[in-house]
Protein backbone atom coordinates (compact mmCIF):
# COMPACT_ATOMS: atom_id res chain seq x y z
CA UNK A 1 0.00 0.00 0.00
CA UNK A 2 1.80 3.28 -1.13
CA UNK A 3 0.78 7.15 -0.71
CA UNK A 4 -0.76 8.83 -3.54
CA UNK A 5 -1.50 12.64 -4.44
CA UNK A 6 -4.95 11.94 -4.69
CA UNK A 7 -4.66 11.77 -8.76
CA UNK A 8 -4.69 8.88 -11.10
CA UNK A 9 -1.28 8.31 -12.65
CA UNK A 10 -3.06 8.07 -16.17
CA UNK A 11 -4.99 10.64 -15.66
CA UNK A 12 -3.87 14.15 -17.85
CA UNK A 13 -2.58 17.07 -15.19
CA UNK A 14 -5.52 19.75 -15.03
CA UNK A 15 -3.24 22.51 -13.17
CA UNK A 16 -1.40 25.36 -15.67
CA UNK A 17 2.10 25.83 -14.79
CA UNK A 18 2.14 29.80 -15.05
CA UNK A 19 6.14 30.14 -14.25
CA UNK A 20 6.35 29.66 -18.14
CA UNK A 21 4.08 32.34 -18.73
CA UNK A 22 5.49 34.62 -16.40
CA UNK A 23 8.55 34.34 -17.65
CA UNK A 24 7.35 35.31 -21.29
CA UNK A 25 4.98 38.32 -19.66
CA UNK A 26 8.39 39.58 -18.00
CA UNK A 27 10.14 39.20 -21.45
CA UNK A 28 7.91 41.52 -23.35
CA UNK A 29 7.46 43.75 -20.95
CA UNK A 30 11.48 44.56 -21.04
CA UNK A 31 11.36 44.70 -25.04
CA UNK A 32 8.14 46.93 -25.05
CA UNK A 33 9.83 49.23 -21.93
CA UNK A 34 13.32 49.32 -24.08
CA UNK A 35 11.61 50.23 -27.50
CA UNK A 36 8.65 52.55 -26.30
CA UNK A 37 11.06 55.72 -25.86
CA UNK A 38 12.27 55.04 -29.75
CA UNK A 39 8.69 54.98 -30.84
CA UNK A 40 7.79 58.49 -30.25
CA UNK A 41 10.49 60.31 -31.24
CA UNK A 42 9.88 62.46 -34.03
CA UNK A 43 11.45 65.51 -35.83
CA UNK A 44 12.32 68.26 -33.55
CA UNK A 45 10.65 71.55 -33.59
CA UNK A 46 9.58 75.05 -32.07
CA UNK A 47 6.77 75.71 -33.36
CA UNK A 48 5.61 79.57 -34.25
CA UNK A 49 2.95 80.62 -31.62
CA UNK A 50 -0.84 81.52 -33.07
CA UNK A 51 -3.64 83.46 -31.75
CA UNK A 52 -5.99 80.63 -33.18
CA UNK A 53 -8.86 78.81 -32.72
CA UNK A 54 -7.87 75.03 -31.62
CA UNK A 55 -8.70 72.52 -34.37
CA UNK A 56 -9.30 68.79 -33.71
CA UNK A 57 -6.72 67.28 -35.23
CA UNK A 58 -6.92 63.57 -36.08
CA UNK A 59 -3.71 61.97 -35.10
CA UNK A 60 -4.03 59.16 -37.92
CA UNK A 61 -3.70 62.07 -40.52
CA UNK A 62 -0.61 62.56 -42.37
CA UNK A 63 1.67 65.46 -41.43
CA UNK A 64 4.60 67.09 -43.27
CA UNK A 65 7.15 69.09 -41.16
CA UNK A 66 9.96 71.01 -42.02
CA UNK A 67 12.60 71.38 -39.11
CA UNK A 68 14.96 74.26 -38.36
CA UNK A 69 17.69 72.88 -41.68
CA UNK A 70 15.04 72.87 -43.56
CA UNK A 71 14.75 69.03 -43.93
CA UNK A 72 11.17 67.89 -44.92
CA UNK A 73 9.63 65.02 -43.90
CA UNK A 74 6.18 63.40 -44.78
CA UNK A 75 5.35 61.65 -41.75
CA UNK A 76 8.59 60.24 -40.10
CA UNK A 77 10.29 59.77 -43.98
CA UNK A 78 13.20 62.63 -44.78
CA UNK A 79 12.02 64.23 -48.25
CA UNK A 80 14.71 65.05 -50.07
CA UNK A 81 13.55 68.53 -52.15
CA UNK A 82 13.92 67.30 -55.52
CA UNK A 83 11.89 64.53 -55.11
CA UNK A 84 9.51 66.23 -52.52
CA UNK A 85 6.38 66.52 -55.60
CA UNK A 86 6.94 62.71 -56.78
CA UNK A 87 6.58 61.80 -53.03
CA UNK A 88 3.52 63.51 -53.05
CA UNK A 89 1.72 62.19 -56.07
CA UNK A 90 2.73 58.98 -55.26
CA UNK A 91 1.28 58.28 -51.59
CA UNK A 92 -1.96 56.68 -52.35
CA UNK A 93 -2.85 57.63 -49.03
CA UNK A 94 -1.91 60.96 -49.31
CA UNK A 95 -4.21 61.29 -52.93
CA UNK A 96 -6.99 59.68 -51.37
CA UNK A 97 -7.74 61.63 -48.18
CA UNK A 98 -6.81 64.72 -49.87
CA UNK A 99 -6.04 66.33 -46.43
CA UNK A 100 -2.08 67.14 -45.01
CA UNK A 101 -0.78 68.75 -41.96
CA UNK A 102 2.30 70.82 -42.27
CA UNK A 103 4.64 71.61 -39.34
CA UNK A 104 7.39 74.16 -39.61
CA UNK A 105 9.96 75.53 -37.63
CA UNK A 106 9.38 79.12 -36.44
CA UNK A 107 13.06 79.51 -37.91
CA UNK A 108 12.44 78.48 -41.02
CA UNK A 109 11.96 81.32 -43.53
CA UNK A 110 8.69 82.44 -44.68
CA UNK A 111 9.39 81.75 -48.58
CA UNK A 112 10.30 78.10 -48.12
CA UNK A 113 7.50 77.14 -46.53
CA UNK A 114 4.98 79.20 -48.75
CA UNK A 115 7.23 76.90 -51.69
CA UNK A 116 6.78 73.91 -49.81
CA UNK A 117 3.06 74.93 -50.27
CA UNK A 118 2.92 75.47 -53.26
CA UNK A 119 4.55 72.13 -54.25
CA UNK A 120 1.33 70.35 -52.03
CA UNK A 121 -0.73 72.18 -53.91
CA UNK A 122 0.23 71.58 -56.55
CA UNK A 123 0.57 67.72 -55.59
CA UNK A 124 -3.17 68.07 -56.17
CA UNK A 125 -3.87 68.17 -52.14
CA UNK A 126 -6.71 70.43 -51.28
CA UNK A 127 -6.74 70.49 -47.59
CA UNK A 128 -4.02 72.10 -46.18
CA UNK A 129 -3.40 72.52 -42.51
CA UNK A 130 -0.92 74.66 -40.29
CA UNK A 131 -0.27 73.45 -37.27
CA UNK A 132 1.21 75.83 -34.56
CA UNK A 133 1.54 76.49 -30.74
CA UNK A 134 -1.23 78.64 -28.79
CA UNK A 135 -0.07 82.44 -27.57
CA UNK A 136 0.66 82.38 -24.05
CA UNK A 137 -0.31 85.74 -22.76
CA UNK A 138 -1.82 88.96 -24.66
CA UNK A 139 -1.35 89.51 -28.24
CA UNK A 140 0.16 91.92 -29.39
CA UNK A 141 3.69 90.58 -27.47
CA UNK A 142 5.10 94.09 -25.58
CA UNK A 143 7.63 94.65 -27.94
CA UNK A 144 5.65 95.31 -30.79
CA UNK A 145 2.59 97.07 -28.88
CA UNK A 146 5.01 100.70 -29.46
CA UNK A 147 5.32 99.73 -33.50
CA UNK A 148 2.96 101.86 -35.67
CA UNK A 149 1.55 99.63 -37.93
CA UNK A 150 -1.14 102.27 -39.70
CA UNK A 151 1.29 104.02 -41.25
CA UNK A 152 1.47 104.79 -44.58
CA UNK A 153 4.00 102.79 -47.08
Amino acid sequence: MGITSGSDSGAPMSEINITPLVDVMLVLLIIFMITAPMIGRGVELDLPKAQAQAMDVDESKLVMTIDADRHVFLGETNVPHAKLEDTLLANVRLQREGELYLKADKSVPYGFVVQVMAIIKKAGIPKLGMVTDPIEGSWPPEDLKDTPSDKKL
